[in-house]
């Protein structure tokens, strides 16, 4: 392997993938990034075996080859080095590095040792996703997933692929997030769990790219997103997902609509007093307004009365604050609805301007 490759595209390239590397290798390689390289480029690859990163960057290639590189050595040098171009090439299983003033060799190992990781994405076989609006709607999601290991089903994002949509499913048990995203078209109809940890980082990078490719490999029981030059890749979680559509319901008897900043400041208000007491606030629907409160033997107590539109009979119900607060911080709109049946039964929360995005929560039980 002998080429050149500017400082700054390697440096970056790096930090990306570092972040795939095994952080407790059972592997030695696996401690490791693979340079590779495939005619006028380049090919960075990490993995750790669950996720995978690959980018390819430009380079001036005079010899092909591959060799792997322990990840924080390597990344240690390029970030220290001068911006500009920098030689590298291998000799046996050492890579031999040449920048302004520097002159060094990296001990790795054979590239053959390094596991297989997607490093290209079949646009024939992926869908093609809106980057503003995937992106904009994984967070309205996502911190709807359960943190509990004990039930790793739930600690992912549900995809539901159909004909026309893609529906993007999250529930810890207690609440639960749906966002559906329009597609111009699709052939497929899949249902795939996948990881939180490598939804954050199409997040991260995933601004960067004109485009979002998303391909489910079923077979491999793996997922890929196709992010320009980056291709990030994961293990999708195995498992039943809970059949969560029979638990949201079909109609409500209570529907109350509400300025979204006015019930925010009332539920951080009451969070205050709700800290002492199980994270518990009232809230009690009345003619045309709503009144929060909560209560603490330590701290007090306290209530918000705002105004509301409120169509139904006079209710009571007992909410977690940290999920009313969860969700009023993913709405986009100015003015949520909130609908009910009873103080037993879950309140489904919707952004009266965005029909594809619902919230469920399920209300606080107090045995008397």
């Amino acid at each position: 392997m002998d080429l050149e490759v500017l400082q700054e595209s390697l440096s970056k390239a790096l930090l990306i993938t570092s972040r795939f590397v095994s952080a407790r290798a059972q592997l030695p390689v696996l401690s490791n990034i693979l340079l590779k390289t495939d005619k006028t480029k380049l090919m960075l690859s990490a993995t750790n075996l669950e996720t995978s990163a690959s980018i390819s960057l430009g380079a001036k290639i005079k010899e092909e080859g591959e060799l792997t590189i322990p990840a924080k050595n390597l990344s240690e040098i390029i970030s220290n080095l001068s911006a500009g171009s920098i030689h590298l090439s291998s000799e046996k299983e050492s890579l031999k590095i040449t920048g302004a003033g520097f002159n060094g060799k990296v001990s790795g190992m054979n590239g053959l040792d390094f596991p297989k990781v997607p490093q290209t994405i079949k646009k024939d076989e992926s869908i093609d996703l809106s980057k503003t609006e995937f992106l904009n709607s994984l967070p309205q999601v996502s911190f709807a997933a359960s943190q509990d290991e004990g039930r790793p089903v739930l600690t992912g994002i549900l995809f539901i692929l159909s004909k026309k949509s893609l529906s993007l499913v999250a529930t810890d048990g207690f609440r639960l997030s749906k966002k559906t995203i329009i597609l111009e078209k699709s052939d497929k109809e899949i249902k795939t769990d996948i990881p939180k940890n490598i939804l954050l980082e199409v997040t991260r990078e995933g601004g960067e790219s004109e485009n979002i490719l998303l391909e489910v490999k079923e077979k491999e029981k793996q997922v890929v997103f196709g992010l320009g030059n980056l291709i990030l890749s994961s293990r999708v979680l195995e498992g039943i997902y809970p059949d969560f559509e029979k638990i949201i319901p079909k109609s409500s008897s209570i529907k109350v609509r509400v300025d979204k900043e006015e019930i925010l400041r009332a539920v951080k208000l009451a969070s205050v007093f709700a800290r002492d007491s199980a994270n518990i606030v009232k809230i009690k629907i009345m003619k045309d307004s709503i009144k929060l409160s909560a209560e603490s033997s330590q701290v007090g107590n306290q209530e918000t009365v705002i105004d509301a539109k409120v169509e139904g009979e006079p209710i009571e119900i007992l909410f977690n604050y940290k999920f009313l607060e969860d969700f009023l911080r993913s709405v986009v709109g100015e003015e949520i609805l909130m609908e009910f049946n009873n103080a037993a039964s879950p309140g489904v929360f919707t952004d009266p301007k965005d029909p594809n995005y619902l919230h469920l929560i399920m209300p606080v039980k107090i045995q008397s």
